[in-house]
């Protein structure tokens, strides 16, 4: 069974959806699945460096009070999948690229939803700042990948490139907030749904 997830690394809801997707799968003990992670940049044109956190919620929300209740229900949901989110640690709001960038190459070695999150741990449980090039190196090798391998991708241009296109093909054909997943072609599911939710619409493609 094909399931694309269309998804960004700091964006919360898809930690969460993240978690009940593997508990979804995990269900289905003798069922395979091929599961692709598809980049979807909450914020495509973030400087290279990322920007302070709270100068991001200034200019997203108007003020960190106004997003605190959007965030309040975030992190209740979180903790309903035993995520204890610490938002306060983080500082900086990244640019994702290069994260989507290991994401993509770990699951091309069959570790793609460790190592997917691991980077959503360090951000939204450790405040880390994922758009690092040697923290995200660090947490490939963690992984057994070669460091080499990570920085030749982290520097070609084709690599990046697919990032920004990835979310604008999204774009082009609706999808406007993540998570989103597709399944084999033909089920849509938008939102981090409740895993009672996902394995409804696995039953249903099986």
């Amino acid at each position: 069974m094909k399931i694309k997830v269309f998804a960004d690394t700091i964006c919360g809801w898809c930690y969460i959806g993240h978690a009940r997707l593997l508990k979804a799968l995990n269900y289905f003990e003798n069922e395979s699945f091929d599961v692709e992670h598809k980049p979807f940049q909450l914020n495509p044109d973030m400087p290279k460096q990322g920007i302070r956190r709270l100068d991001y919620l200034k200019f997203k929300f108007g003020s960190k009070e106004a997003a605190q209740p959007m965030y309040d229900i975030m992190v209740a949901e979180g903790l309903k999948e035993n995520l204890k989110f610490n938002l306060d640690k983080i500082q900086i709001t990244p640019n994702t690229t290069l994260s989507h960038i290991l994401i993509k190459l770990a699951f091309t070695k069959k570790i793609g939803h460790q190592v997917l999150n691991e980077i959503y741990n360090s951000y939204f449980l450790k405040g880390v700042n994922i758009g690092d090039a040697d923290i995200l190196i660090s947490i490939g090798k963690s992984h057994n990948i070669n460091e080499k391998e990570i920085i030749d991708l982290f520097t070609l241009d084709k690599e990046i490139n697919d990032i920004t296109k990835s979310g604008s093909v999204a774009r082009s054909i609706g999808i406007n907030g993540v998570p989103f997943l597709e399944i084999n072609n033909k089920t849509y599911i938008s939102g981090a749904q409740s895993t009672a939710n996902l394995i409804d619409a696995i039953k249903v493609n099986l």
